[in-house]
């Protein structure tokens, strides 16, 4: 009942993320949205330690890795504020 829990905060923080971008609350280039997406994802895999199911796992490995690409492109935006970007 543990691991289901965190895997439902973690489901909830996702399509949180994903209603909050459909009302315009949230842009999709943001470091949160990323961020979000990255840890529920993570909460998921951890449910999924106790009940693994394949399809679930690929497709959280997947959503954790593109958020991650995300996380790193916003912290570049972030960084590179300013710059010319040709050097």
């Amino acid at each position: 009942m543990f691991f289901d829990i965190i895997g439902i905060i973690g489901v909830f923080m996702i399509l949180s993320v994903y209603a909050a971008v459909q009302v315009e609350k949230m842009d999709v280039k943001s470091l949160s949205y990323s961020v979000m997406n990255a840890a529920g994802a993570v909460l998921i895999l951890i449910s999924l330690l106790v009940t693994f199911n394949l399809a679930s796992f690929v497709i959280e490995i997947a959503w954790l890795a593109i958020s991650v690409f995300g996380i790193i492109q916003a912290v570049k935006r972030k960084n590179g504020d300013g710059e010319s970007g040709g050097n």
